[in-house]
């Protein structure tokens, strides 16, 4: 799980970088929903803004990874992710409309230019399904905004940290 410092590491190195003419991926926004909604890099590029549920708080996440098949999937938005989802410009069908590689490049570049070791994107995912658990989500809660089908699944993401609400303020 990334710590505090490492996560305003990253956020500091975007917040640079994004103010740069080169930068296009607005990285600090994917990062801080990849934390908050539990989604994989991939999932949050192929995100529709017709895929959005504004009545349920809910976003269709097309072909969900799972064991068995792919699935499309309606999942629950916590509302620190469900209002970075709101502030995002609509320049296109797709709400972040960035190749996954592309992400998943500069984040790795990111994490060894900040000297942050053993952290990939998909960690984003275990931080928030085991922040959602340490703020008293339950099971079938958290597996509404994790799209897992059962626990044995989720399990595996659940990393308890019993220092307390780490992001409040983020």
């Amino acid at each position: 799980r990334p710590s505090v410092d490492e996560f305003k590491a990253l956020l500091d190195f975007y917040s640079v970088k994004d103010r740069s003419r080169h930068a296009h991926i607005p990285m600090t926004e994917i990062i801080q929903f990849a934390i908050f909604s539990s989604r994989r890099q991939a999932e949050i590029c192929r995100i529709l803004w017709s895929d959005l549920d504004e009545e349920k708080q809910r976003v269709l996440i097309r072909d969900i990874k799972n064991p068995n098949q792919s699935l499309d999937t309606w999942v629950h938005v916590p509302d620190l992710a469900w209002a970075i989802l709101q502030r995002q410009p609509k320049v296109d069908e797709r709400i972040f409309p960035y190749v996954s590689g592309s992400v998943s490049g500069s984040f790795t570049n990111a994490t060894m230019i900040t000297g942050i070791d053993n952290l990939n994107f998909h960690d984003l995912r275990h931080e928030c399904i085991s922040w959602l658990f340490e703020r008293g989500w339950g099971i079938p809660r958290v597996a509404n905004v994790s799209g897992h089908q059962d626990w044995k699944s989720l399990r595996r993401y659940t990393q308890f940290d019993q220092a307390g609400d780490k992001w409040e303020g983020f």
